[in-house]
């Protein structure tokens, strides 16, 4: 593993087309991620019970709901950072918690909502760890670990920052920083745990764009818990819907996304009208002070 160095040549990234929820890409190698009746939870309290999930291959999933309905620990357990206390998660028909942990790294990524860092650590040796599941005993640091990093802080504009200290930055800068790091673990598979926390809006945008690229121009799945309703409605191809550890309603945003759903998922008063730039739903919210 380098030590506190920027990878040379950075490579070339394309600029992202506007998304199109209605187009999505195909699947360069597809990997179906399923749940099969989950039950999860933490200490005494179950949080999802007899949950059915599929993540969609070469899609990008979002989850949304209301806090605490059960859609991170839902991600976490699709991921193996949770073992669930009844069913299993199943990639390709195999239970992703009899395979090898670095044989699992190679094909699902996750960016959790509250990753720590090594104390002192810089920004690129903290991406470079994202090619540690590709490391074989006998195999140094290549090429193309070097292009894949350099590329990573490059696409997440991190790349000037490089050098300095992962707790020296700021909220945004630092969670640019994890994203560079799960892209640099090249997996077929990424999940990301509410990755636009801390960011401000043009770096939300900045972040979600670069995920349709990965999927457009790679066929990567994504598969991502969002709070911005409006965010998931366009970026979604197929979009799921938590209530209390249940799924209430799933598929195209346009399909399945009205007044009636925000109501039952968030408890709030909305109008649902077109988006302006996409014309995927965009939800309009009613507060307790307005008349309608």
């Amino acid at each position: 593993m380098p030590s506190s160095r920027l990878p040379s040549s950075p490579a070339p990234t394309s600029p992202v087309e506007p998304m199109t929820p209605a187009n999505p890409a195909q699947p360069s190698d597809a990997q179906q991620l399923r749940g099969h009746h989950l039950r999860l939870g933490y200490d005494g309290a179950d949080i999802v019970g007899d949950l059915c999930i599929d993540i969609p291959p070469g899609k990008i999933t979002v989850l949304v709901g209301a806090n605490a309905c059960g859609k991170s620990t839902t991600l976490r357990a699709l991921a193996r950072l949770l073992k669930p206390r009844g069913g299993a998660v199943t990639l390709d028909g195999k239970a992703i918690h009899e395979m090898p942990s670095k044989q699992l790294a190679t094909r699902i990524g996750i960016l959790p909502q509250t990753p720590t860092a090594p104390e002192g650590i810089t920004v690129a040796d903290l991406v470079c760890r994202g090619r540690y599941p590709h490391q074989k005993w006998f195999r140094q640091w290549t090429d193309e670990d070097e292009r894949v990093v350099a590329w990573a802080l490059e696409a997440t504009g991190t790349a000037e920052i490089a050098g300095r200290a992962v707790d020296e930055l700021s909220g945004g800068q630092r969670q640019r920083v994890w994203i560079a790091m799960a892209l640099a673990q090249e997996t077929g598979i990424l999940m990301l745990d509410e990755p636009t926390t801390y960011l401000d809006v043009h770096h939300q945008i900045d972040v979600l764009d670069l995920l349709v690229q990965l999927n457009r121009e790679e066929g990567r799945t994504i598969a991502v818990v969002l709070h911005d309703l409006n965010l998931a409605c366009r970026y979604a191809h197929h979009l799921i819907a938590m209530r209390k550890g249940e799924i209430i309603a799933q598929g195209e945003p346009s399909a399945i996304v009205n007044e009636e759903l925000v109501e039952a998922v968030f408890g709030l008063k909305s109008k649902v009208i077109p988006d302006p730039v996409s014309q995927t739903p965009m939800v309009v919210p009613i507060g307790r002070h307005l008349r309608f």
